[in-house]
C-alpha cells in the first residue's frame, strides 16, 4: 500500500462539475464557476492528491461575458480535453444562452477568445477525440429511444475542431441506467479495449445524484447499460451521510495502466444543509469484466484514498492566510461577482480599494433566462456592476477578518459579506445615520417556492438587522467567526481589542436547500452606495481566512 493518502476533498470548497485531463506526466483538472469571474479555475497536479490553481479559463482579457444576478447562472459543467498540443473547453454560458469554446497551448492561459457554437445544443456538452483523429460532440437534450419514445437522454455528433461546427448527423446514442431518471447529463466517451465508454451524471445533482456507464461498439450506435449501475451513488446511505450529492465525474488513465475519476459531492452540515456547497472529491477505478469498478472494495467515496505508487508525491507550498494586497494584481483565489466592467477596484498603498457602485446587495434578483438552444445573445450591462470581491468557503469552521479605512457618507456601506445564491447573505458593515457613524450586522434572506429559472419567479427579499454599534471614525476591524452552522461578529479598533457584535447568525438562513444546491458559500468585501452615485471607496488593508477543525460530529443533524 502507498505511504501516502489522498485527502478528500481535493478541492475544498465550492469547485462543482470536475473535468480532467492527463498530458505526460501532468494533471490539469478544470470546474464550473457560474457568475464568479474570471471563471473556470484551471489547476494543476503531479500526483493527483495536490492541485495548484495556474489560471482561469475564461476571463475579461479573452472576451467573456457575463451578468451578476442570482449567482446560480453563468457558466457551469464544463469540460477539458488535450489534443495534439492544443487545450479544449466546451461550456454553457447561460448570460448569454449558448455552448462555446476556449483553446490555449498552454493550460496557463492566454486562451482563446470564446468561439460560439450557435448549432450546439444542450448542456454539459464535452469533446472526444478518436484514434482517427475524428472529433466528436456529446451533449444532451430530448432524444428518441430504441422503442421511439421522446425522452432526456445523449446525444452524438461528429465535429469539425478547425471550423468549430458540427458535421454529419446527430445519433441519438443513451437515455439513463434508472427508468425515467431526472437530468441524465455530464457526459464523456472513452475508448477501451474495443468498446466506446459513455460515462454519464443523472438523478439530478443533489440527493439523487449518481454516476451510470453505458457502452457500444459503434460509436453512433444505442449503447448498452452496465447492468451493475450506478457505478457510484451516496443515495442509499440516507440524508444524514456526511458525504452526499455524489455524482458527474470524469475519469484519466495513468501511464500504468490504473485510472483514477473525480466527482463532485457535498459536506453535509447538521444533518442536511450544504453551506460549501458541491465540492472536487476523486477515486480510484479499476476495470472488470469490460465494467468500471468505482471506489473498489467500499463503492462509496472517502475521506482518503491511496495514492497511486507511480506518480511522485508532490505537495505545493501553503498559501499564507492573510492577504496583505501587497502585490500588483489580486492573487486567484479572489473572485467577482459578474465580469468586472465597471473600474471600480484596484490595489493600491498595499490595500484593496473598492469603489461605492449605486448597485445595492440585496436588490430583488431578476428572474433566470433558461434555455440550452441558440438565443440572441443578451449581453450584460456595463454599468450595473456589485463592487464585491470574493474568495470560496472552504471549511466547515474558520476564521475570516479585515481591516477597513472607510468614511461613510449618506447610504454608503462597506464591509465583510458571507453570501450563497438569491441573496443569501450576512454582512458586517460600516454605515453612516444622521452624522453618526455605526458598525452592525445584517442578514438578507430570499424566499421562494420557484426557482430562479422559473417564469413566474417571483422572491421576497428580508432584511434583518442583528445589532449595531456606534463607531468614533478610524480604521475598524471585522471578523467573522464561522463554527458549523453558527456565525460570530466581531469589531474593534485592532485583533487585540476585538468585542463581539452578535452571537449565533444561523448559517442555516443563508443555505438555501428550496432552489438546490447548485453554487457554494463565498466571502469578503464589498462597497455600495446602495442606489446612489458616488466617488467614495473603502480600502481594506489585509484579508485573513484560516480554516479551523471542527469539533464533535458536525455532520449529524442539529437541534
Amino acid at each position: 500500500m502507498s505511504e501516502h493518502l489522498i485527502q478528500n476533498p481535493i478541492l475544498p470548497g465550492f469547485y462543482p462539475d470536475p473535468s480532467m485531463c492527463r498530458v505526460g506526466d501532468d494533471f490539469y483538472l478544470i470546474t464550473s464557476s457560474f457568475e464568479l469571474s474570471p471563471g473556470i479555475p484551471i489547476f494543476h497536479s503531479k500526483d493527483l492528491a495536490h492541485w495548484e490553481q495556474i489560471g482561469h479559463a475564461v476571463t475579461p482579457e479573452n472576451g467573456f461575458e457575463m451578468e451578476c444576478n442570482s449567482f446560480r447562472g453563468g457558466v457551469m459543467a464544463p469540460s477539458i480535453r488535450y489534443h495534439k498540443g492544443v487545450f479544449y473547453i466546451i461550456n454553457m454560458n447561460f448570460s448569454q444562452g449558448g455552448n462555446f469554446i476556449v483553446t490555449a497551448t498552454d493550460p496557463a492561459g492566454p486562451w482563446s477568445k470564446p468561439h460560439v457554437l450557435p448549432d450546439v445544443p444542450g448542456i454539459d456538452a464535452s469533446l472526444f477525440f478518436d484514434d482517427d483523429d475524428k472529433c466528436y460532440i456529446v451533449s444532451t437534450g430530448m432524444i428518441v429511444n430504441p422503442e421511439g419514445r421522446k425522452e432526456r437522454g445523449i446525444w452524438c455528433q461528429e465535429f469539425d475542431i478547425e471550423n468549430f461546427c458540427l458535421l454529419g448527423e446527430r445519433h441519438d446514442i443513451w437515455n439513463c441506467a434508472l427508468h425515467d431518471a431526472p437530468s441524465p447529463e455530464a457526459p464523456h466517451l472513452f475508448r477501451k479495449d474495443g468498446y466506446y465508454y459513455l460515462l454519464i451524471g443523472e438523478g439530478g445533482t443533489e440527493h439523487w445524484h449518481a454516476v451510470s456507464f453505458a457502452r457500444s461498439k459503434n460509436i453512433f450506435d444505442w449503447y448498452e447499460a452496465n447492468p451493475a449501475n450506478p457505478v457510484l451513488t451516496h443515495r442509499h446511505f440516507g440524508y444524514t451521510h456526511p458525504i452526499a450529492n455524489v455524482g458527474h465525474a470524469d475519469m484519466v488513465e495513468l501511464d500504468d495502466g490504473s485510472w483514477y475519476a473525480v466527482m463532485l459531492a457535498s459536506r453535509i452540515i447538521g444533518g442536511a444543509y450544504k453551506n460549501l456547497g458541491r465540492e472536487t472529491y476523486i477515486c480510484e477505478v479499476t476495470w472488470e469484466r469490460g465494467w468500471p469498478i468505482f471506489a473498489p472494495g467500499s463503492g462509496q467515496v472517502e475521506w482518503t484514498i491511496p495514492a497511486a505508487k507511480s506518480l511522485p508525491w508532490t505537495p505545493y507550498p501553503e498559501k499564507d492566510p492573510k492577504d496583505d494586497f501587497d502585490s500588483e494584481k489580486l492573487d486567484m483565489t479572489w473572485v467577482f461577482w459578474g465580469v468586472p466592467y465597471q473600474d471600480f477596484w484596484r490595489v493600491e498603498d498595499s490595500a484593496l480599494k473598492l469603489k461605492c457602485l449605486p448597485r445595492a446587495l440585496d436588490r430583488k434578483i431578476k428572474r433566470m433566462a433558461r434555455g440550452s438552444g441558440p438565443r440572441t445573445p443578451q449581453l450584460p450591462p456595463r454599468d450595473d456592476c456589485a463592487a464585491v470581491v470574493l474568495r470560496r468557503q472552504q471549511h466547515v469552521s474558520f476564521d475570516a477578518t479585515t481591516k477597513l479605512s472607510f468614511t461613510p457618507e449618506k447610504n454608503e456601506t462597506a464591509g465583510l459579506i458571507i453570501m450563497q445564491a438569491n441573496n443569501n447573505q450576512f454582512r458586517l458593515e460600516l454605515l453612516q445615520e444622521d452624522g453618526q457613524q455605526y458598525v452592525r450586522a445584517v442578514e438578507v434572506s430570499t424566499k421562494s417556492d420557484l426557482p430562479p429559472f422559473h417564469p413566474n419567479y417571483d422572491p421576497i427579499t428580508t432584511n434583518t438587522e442583528f445589532a449595531r454599534i456606534p463607531w468614533q471614525g478610524g480604521d475598524v476591524v471585522l471578523q467573522l467567526k464561522v463554527r458549523g452552522q453558527q456565525h460570530d461578529f466581531y469589531v474593534g479598533t485592532d485583533e487585540e481589542n476585538l468585542q463581539l457584535l452578535y452571537a449565533g447568525a444561523d448559517g442555516r438562513n443563508i443555505n438555501i436547500e428550496v432552489d438546490g444546491c447548485m453554487v457554494g458559500t463565498c466571502l469578503g468585501m464589498f462597497a455600495s452606495a446602495n442606489g446612489d452615485e458616488s466617488a467614495n471607496e473603502a480600502a481594506f488593508d489585509y484579508f485573513t481566512y484560516q480554516g479551523v477543525e471542527p469539533e464533535g460530529e458536525w455532520w449529524k443533524a442539529l437541534d
